[in-house]
């Protein structure tokens, strides 16, 4: 346990872990999570989620929303992040997921070393997802959600492996691009995506 998270405990703050997931792919919206975990319900073998197996992940979900204090899901859609960029696009998802919250949250210790717009006082933590558990179980909330969400636009737009990569550019999405051009889910401010979209401009 960091120290500034000792500190919150030690001062009796209700503090909340923000993690976002979906900032690499070239496709589909940003997620982010804010958790509040009970000090009293340890989750076992609860860890950053890109340390976990995929049905590992599934099974410490399932048990954050059973035992969490508080959590909200949120999202910056494709449209949002082509408009204001990647950056921008997931600190308004983590705004939104802490302002989605029902409880009163009284600090915020935030993955990575950009902090989103809060009402509230919030640290960032570099590898906050590998220090703090409330970090990670947001980690896991978000990618478990926007891997589901992934499978099930695969069944929508046929012919990309959404549901192998989860929309990275992978060598199988790259080459799924080119054949079958972007899908209404790609986002256009993407290198890749950009590039296709204005070879086909020129023809």
């Amino acid at each position: 346990m960091i120290d500034i998270e000792l500190s919150l405990i030690e001062q009796g703050l209700v503090y909340c872990g923000i993690d976002e997931a979906g900032a690499g792919p070239l496709c589909g919206d940003v997620l982010a999570a804010a958790v509040v975990l009970h000090p009293d319900r340890p989750i076992p073998g609860l860890d950053d989620s890109k340390k976990l197996t995929e049905k590992r992940r599934q099974i410490v979900y399932e048990q954050i929303l059973e035992s969490a204090v508080d959590y909200a899901i949120a999202r910056a859609t494709v449209a949002e992040i082509d408009d204001i960029n990647i950056l921008n696009a997931r600190m308004l998802a983590m705004t939104r997921a802490v302002a989605g919250l029902s409880g009163d949250v009284e600090y915020a210790l935030v993955d990575g070393n950009r902090l989103p717009q809060l009402d509230i006082a919030a640290t960032t933590v570099i590898k906050g997802d590998s220090l703090v558990q409330a970090i990670a179980a947001a980690s896991v909330l978000a990618k478990v959600t926007r891997d589901r969400e992934m499978l099930a636009l695969d069944k929508v737009y046929p012919g990309y492996g959404f549901a192998q990569h989860k929309g990275y550019g992978t060598k199988v999405h790259l080459q799924a691009l080119q054949t079958l051009g972007p899908c209404a889910i790609h986002r256009r401010s993407y290198a890749p995506v950009r590039a296709l979209l204005e070879s086909d401009s020129t023809r």
